[in-house]
């Protein structure tokens, strides 16, 4: 985090592309579905001057009631603050049709096939609203890019 704000406090001209890895993730303790604990807040991070932040995909997402993929309180909360959030690594776990991996771990009993990689896309674009995704495979999310109209 202190690279981040030296940047923001002595470049400035960086600011706009600037991103924060998010590695709170790492903490004892971590809940994604309770943001609120998180230090520094999202509120905090926006008021320091932080944009872009960049957690792993399975802090942006949770399971609902019902069994279906949705937004975790942490992607909320960072949409509540208006920061942007661009996310990590979509199809690194390898085959989805056990569940995935790491990356999908906060989503494991929601998934069954290698094409629900598609809806992990469509929740992180449509609900959580990223701005972008670091893929090992750029071709599913161009192709779901190009079939949505996304830039």
């Amino acid at each position: 985090m202190n690279d981040v704000i030296y940047w923001i406090q002595n470049e400035p001209e960086f600011e706009k592309q600037l991103i924060y890895l998010d590695g709170r993730y790492e903490q004892k303790g971590f809940n994604a579905a309770q943001p609120e604990l998180l230090k520094p807040t999202m509120q905090e991070l926006y008021a320091k001057g932080v944009r872009y932040i960049a957690p792993p995909i399975w802090v942006l997402l949770t399971t609902g009631s019902d069994g279906e993929i949705t937004p975790s309180a942490y992607a909320r909360a960072a949409k509540e603050a208006k920061l942007n959030i661009i996310t990590w690594s979509l199809e690194r776990d390898g085959p989805m049709n056990k569940g995935g991996g790491w990356y999908h771990q906060s989503i494991k009993s929601a998934i069954y096939t290698d094409g629900q990689i598609y809806e992990v896309l469509d929740v992180l674009a449509k609900q959580v609203g990223i701005k972008g995704i670091f893929s090992d495979w750029p071709a599913t999310v161009t192709y779901y890019a190009n079939c949505m109209g996304l830039k």
